[in-house]
C-alpha cells in the first residue's frame, strides 16, 4: 500500500530529522569555519554552522535512533508488523547506519551552506530548493557509502542502505521534504511576527 511505503521512507531518516532539527535548536558558539573567509572575499560557511550543532545535533539524533531502532523491533513483533519499520539493523549495525545517517544529514547542510555563501546568498535567506533538500540528499548519500564499505569489508550479510530504500522511498522524500522544510518555515515565521507583536 502506498501509505506503508509513506510511513517507511519517513521513517528510515527520521534520524535526519531529529538531528537537523536539534542542531538548529540547540546550535551557536564557535563556528565550524571560525570565521574564515573562503579565497572570494566571503565565509566559508557562516556564523550559523557551529561545532555545537554539528556535535549535539548528531548525538540527539543517533540518540533518536536508536530509540527508533527498539521500537522497530517490538513493532515487527506485533500486530504492526505490516508497516515494515527498519531496525536500522539492529546492534551493532546501527551505530554506524543511525550515525552516517545523522552525520551526513548535517554535513549535507553545511556543503549546501558553502555554495549558498559563494552564491551570495545570505544566512536565513532562502534557496530553493536546496536548503529543503540538502540534509535529505547528506544522509542518503553518507548512509549508502556506509552500507556499502561494511559490506564490501565483511562485516555485513548484505548492504543496508539497498536493502532499506527503493526508488519509492527516495521518490516520496524528495516531495515530502521540501513541503515539510517550507511548512515548518511558515509556522516558524509566523510566531516571530506574533511574539514581536506581543
Amino acid at each position: 500500500m502506498w501509505y506503508e511505503i509513506v510511513i517507511q521512507a519517513l521513517w528510515l531518516v527520521l534520524p535526519a530529522y531529529i538531528a537537523n532539527a536539534s542542531a538548529l535548536l540547540v546550535g551557536g558558539g564557535i563556528p565550524i569555519d571560525f570565521g574564515k573567509n573562503w579565497k572570494d572575499g566571503k565565509r566559508i560557511f557562516g556564523d550559523g554552522k557551529t561545532w555545537r550543532g554539528l556535535v549535539s545535533g548528531a548525538v540527539v539524533g543517533m540518540a533518536g535512533g536508536f530509540g527508533l531502532s527498539i521500537v522497530a523491533i517490538y513493532a515487527n513483533n506485533s500486530e504492526f508488523a505490516f508497516l515494515g519499520l527498519s531496525d536500522f539493523g539492529r546492534y551493532p549495525l546501527m551505530i554506524p547506519v543511525v550515525g552516517s545517517i545523522c552525520f551526513g544529514a548535517l554535513f549535507g547542510d553545511i556543503i549546501e551552506s558553502f555554495f549558498k555563501r559563494r552564491f551570495g546568498k545570505k544566512r536565513g535567506e532562502d534557496w530553493i530548493p536546496f536548503d529543503q533538500i540538502d540534509f535529505i540528499l547528506g544522509a542518503l548519500f553518507f548512509s549508502f557509502i556506509t552500507s556499502t564499505i561494511l559490506h564490501l569489508l565483511g562485516l555485513t550479510t548484505f548492504n543496508w542502505f539497498l536493502k532499506s530504500f527503493t526508488l519509492w522511498h527516495i521518490l516520496v522524500l524528495a516531495i515530502l521534504t521540501p513541503f515539510f522544510h517550507l511548512f515548518s518555515n511558515y509556522v516558524n515565521k509566523k510566531l516571530r511576527t506574533r511574539n514581536t507583536n506581543k
